[in-house]
């Protein structure tokens, strides 16, 4: 499978895992929370990944330098809602910590 320029990008590799990830805990959760707080989550989480290949796409650098910047966005939107989901007992500690502190790998 040819990669192109953007699935090299180890950032991008890491938001699509990250996005991965929280669908598989999201897709468990029960309707309410799944629909509320786990829509929000997903889409913000798939933010990131979609706007590094958007502005990798982009003619210019300047394209790129903006969607860099709300990809950023959406990776603070998707902390958000780890924060939230942990407070609202859909998420563990140490799965909220993980995700809210850093990507480990496994």
């Amino acid at each position: 499978m040819t990669h192109t320029n953007f699935e090299k990008l180890r950032v991008y590799q890491l938001a699509e895992k990250l996005a991965d990830r929280i669908w598989k805990i999201v897709i468990k959760w029960e309707y309410f929370p799944r629909i509320t707080i786990g829509k929000q989550i997903v889409t913000a989480a798939d933010g990131v990944g979609s706007n590094i290949a958007e502005g990798t796409g982009r003619g210019s650098i300047q394209d790129n330098r903006r969607f860099i910047k709300i990809a950023r966005g959406s990776l603070y939107e998707t902390k958000h809602w780890l924060r939230r989901s942990y407070k609202r007992q859909l998420l563990t500690e140490a799965v909220s910590l993980l995700y809210r502190t850093g990507y480990k790998k496994q």
